[in-house]
């Protein structure tokens, strides 16, 4: 896979280009696995009354699991992750990365979690791709699937197809595609989201202290057309 730096400045920009990778109309199929440690920091950190709609069902799913006896919460027990919705990872990465009194109390309550039960504090630097392997526990895994070029549709999905100048580049881009073996697909991933991603990403100032990136796999042409789409629907610059 290919890391593609985002021209992401801010948390708050960090959270738009997010929520335009999973909005767009080439998403084929997403995976959004998000541990209930990081809902649960996010439910303490709002209160009741204040919780967002968007994030009352998670909220509740990680307080209940967390308090299920059948569960060690230190563990890599499945039943720990949730399988989130788009506005779901949108929320609560707002909570953590744009500064405030919410995000102050989140990431108080997540470090509280990890202090109590005796689990590693790491100090590398936010999205350092070397470590991901060691994360315990993984608190956010996101990634899009888009739809092949096979499968593109000549109207709804146009510009793409016009992005390769000539019909014989888009046709010899999806023969590659669709010949490759093993098989290669179209994907956009986060980095993986440990402790230190939610609470040391940004700065007092909301800035990112680390460049944010999208890995990607797949054609380049494509990859740079949906991306350039993304970007401009976060009001950033392509």
């Amino acid at each position: 896979m290919i890391a593609r730096p985002l021209p992401a400045r801010t948390g708050e920009d960090a959270v738009r280009v997010i929520r335009a990778l999973g909005a767009h109309r080439y998403v084929r199929g997403r995976l959004c696995s998000i541990h209930a440690f990081a809902f649960e920091a996010v439910a303490g950190a709002h209160g009741g009354p204040s919780l967002p709609p968007s994030l009352a069902d998670a909220c509740r799913w990680a307080r209940e699991t967390l308090s299920d006896p059948s569960i060690e919460v230190d563990s890599k027990d499945p039943r720990l992750f949730r399988e989130a919705t788009p506005p779901e990872l949108v929320g609560l990465l707002e909570a953590f990365w744009v500064p405030g009194a919410v995000a102050d109390r989140a990431c108080d309550h997540l470090l509280e979690r990890f202090h109590a039960l005796g689990l590693d504090v790491p100090r590398h630097a936010p999205f350092d791709e070397t470590v991901e392997d060691d994360l315990h526990p993984l608190l956010v895994d996101a990634g899009w699937e888009l739809y092949p070029l096979a499968e593109l549709d000549p109207v709804r999905h146009r510009g793409a197809i016009l992005a390769y100048d000539e019909p014989i580049l888009f046709d010899a881009a999806r023969f590659e595609e669709e010949s490759a073996i093993p098989p290669r697909a179209s994907l956009q991933e986060l980095p993986a989201l440990g402790l230190v991603e939610l609470v040391r990403a940004v700065d007092a100032d909301g800035e990112l202290i680390e460049p944010l990136v999208v890995w990607t796999e797949g054609d380049d042409t494509y990859q740079d057309y949906v991306l350039r789409g993304v970007l401009k629907a976060a009001k950033l610059p392509a």
